[in-house]
């Protein structure tokens, strides 16, 4: 049974570790923990959790695809920039559960990044033995 953390953010785009929180709803010893963001305008990735990264981060997408180019989308809710900087990101990621704990690298975090916010939001999390 998947189940589901909450996570809100103050910003327009927003990257937050997830890590901790995904770690807490593990119930398996052994496995696959899979992630998934069920939202059109946010995404799920792994990397470093360091400031500056995520800074930086914010900048790409903001810089890949900019808010206000005239995309088709924006005539319904002038957040086409958000639909497709999630895109880019995707919205799930999958990690092995060894002895009871996510399987990430040294480095490695789970990120939460929020494309079209404020918002509230509802990840899922599904780990399989």
């Amino acid at each position: 049974m998947p189940s589901t953390i909450s996570v809100s953010t103050d910003e327009r785009v927003a990257c937050i570790d997830i890590t901790d929180r995904i770690g807490a709803a593990i119930d398996t010893d052994t496995g696959l923990c899979t992630v998934f963001v069920p939202h059109t305008t946010a995404g799920v990735v792994v990397n470093e959790n360091e400031q500056r990264l995520r800074s930086d981060l914010r900048r790409v997408l903001e810089q890949l695809v900019p808010q206000g180019e005239g995309y088709t989308h924006d005539d319904i809710d002038r957040n086409a920039d958000a639909h497709l900087r999630s895109m880019l990101l995707g919205e799930h990621v999958t990690v092995p559960i060894e002895d009871g704990a996510l399987a990430l690298g040294t480095w490695q975090s789970i990120l939460f990044v929020e494309c079209d916010g404020p918002r509230s939001r509802h990840i899922s999390v599904t780990t399989v033995d």
